[in-house]
């Protein structure tokens, strides 16, 4: 028996990338570095953080002020910082953990990705990953930010992401979806065919748009105006979530968050900002925010929605400078017991 945990399901702990010189944050790396530190300080006040580096006393001189009880550092090389998109992806078969370290390739080869792509297997080999499997798929390419589960046989994808260029062209979406169903021991695939954001380099993964956070509720950006140019496509995937039903044939509980005003860079080309890339820790959601007139109700979507755990806001403005933001830069594990 195969079962895909629920991100809001316990866990050990958090992995980071952290940015360097040789990384694309290299032009602005003390503002990434900040955006970093804040988010090891909220992580490592619920449970343990990884540190994937290439330098562990530099990182440790940023983290000094935290507990180093709660951070493990690991010295690999990477070529960028996206551990949701190149960390390993966990399953339980038969009760016991098992981390697939499926081909990451830079998101259908726009960016080099054979450092990272080498992340996963090294941690294990390292002991990383204590009491677990590992399962090579680097036959396949895939990203963490590209799947959703309910932890209850549903799994959530977009059509965009796993059908596009350069990743598993070789395969229909029928094929795709049987490997899914059998690799993560589900019983169902929704698959949105339309929601995209401006900006963003990942083909639109899910983790961007619509996020289960029970197994019968889901958060998803709301259109904008209707003269915004994502206005009709995110439409669409709200009448298609609404479309949607779990194992039982019922309709989901459906949670709109506020759409994100446009941000622009300095060449002006739009960012994708988004409050539906938040990462679950135990005990508490992180939030995404961006110094935007929509953060303090997106907080408020957050906080009446999970009464029972702390929301913490970070600031993630830098993130959405190299086109990511707060749950594409980490990856969380389970207990390995």
């Amino acid at each position: 028996m195969i079962r895909f945990p629920a991100e809001w399901e316990p866990q050990e702990f958090i992995q980071l990338t952290w940015p360097h010189e040789s990384t694309d944050w290299s032009s602005n790396l003390n503002e990434a570095i900040s955006c970093f530190t804040k988010i090891a300080e909220a992580i490592t006040r619920f449970q343990k953080l990884l540190i994937v580096c290439s330098d562990s006393s530099s990182c440790k001189r940023y983290l000094a002020h935290l507990n180093q009880n709660n951070i493990q550092y690991i010295e690999v090389e990477s070529n960028d910082t996206w551990a949701r998109d190149h960390g390993g992806i966990t399953v339980f078969k038969d009760g016991k953990p098992t981390i697939y370290d499926f081909q990451f390739n830079g998101w259908g080869n726009k960016f080099p990705a054979d450092k990272d792509n080498r992340i996963t297997r090294s941690l294990y080999h390292r002991g990383v990953f204590k009491n677990s499997r590992y399962q090579d798929m680097n036959d396949f390419v895939f990203e963490g930010g590209a799947i959703e589960s309910n932890g209850n046989g549903l799994l959530m994808t977009t059509i965009e992401c796993l059908l596009s260029k350069n990743r598993n062209e070789q395969f229909s979406k029928e094929q795709i979806e049987q490997k899914l169903l059998s690799w993560f021991g589900a019983e169902k695939v929704l698959w949105l065919d339309y929601g995209f954001l401006a900006g963003d380099d990942t083909d639109s993964h899910i983790d961007t748009l619509a996020r289960f956070i029970d197994e019968k509720t889901i958060l998803y950006v709301s259109p904008p105006d209707e003269n915004d140019v994502h206005f009709e496509a995110l439409k669409n995937m709200e009448d298609q979530l609404r479309s949607f039903s779990d194992l039982e044939n019922n309709p989901f509980n459906l949670i709109p968050l506020p759409f994100a005003p446009a941000v622009f860079d300095e060449n002006d080309e739009r960012l994708p900002a988004t409050y539906a890339n938040f990462l679950f820790v135990n005990d508490a959601v992180l939030v995404p925010v961006y110094n935007l007139d929509t953060d303090k109700a997106a907080l408020e979507v957050f906080t009446e929605t999970f009464p029972n755990k702390e929301i913490v806001g970070i600031d993630c403005s830098v993130l959405i400078k190299q086109h990511g933001s707060l749950h594409c830069v980490t990856m969380q594990y389970p207990p390995f017991k």
